[in-house]
């Protein structure tokens, strides 16, 4: 078993779901469809392509000031 993490945004009626330590991407109409499907489909893919490492994801926050127009 493998604990991964699931990074979600939304885009108009649908939300993805993106698994960074595999590269898996999914989407559902609901934030629990899209973890379902990201769920399947990152089980999938380990069944052909097993992780030989733990790699757990950093995740943390940055600020950024747009550009300004000229």
């Amino acid at each position: 078993m493998y604990i991964l993490t699931a990074v979600l945004h939304k885009e108009e009626d649908m939300y993805v779901a993106e698994c960074p330590e595999v590269g898996t991407v999914s989407q559902g109409t609901t934030i629990e469809e899209a973890v379902s499907n990201l769920k399947e489909a990152t089980a999938l893919y380990l069944e052909e392509f097993p992780l030989t490492k733990d790699r757990r994801s950093i995740i943390t926050t940055f600020e950024v000031i747009p550009a300004a127009k000229t």
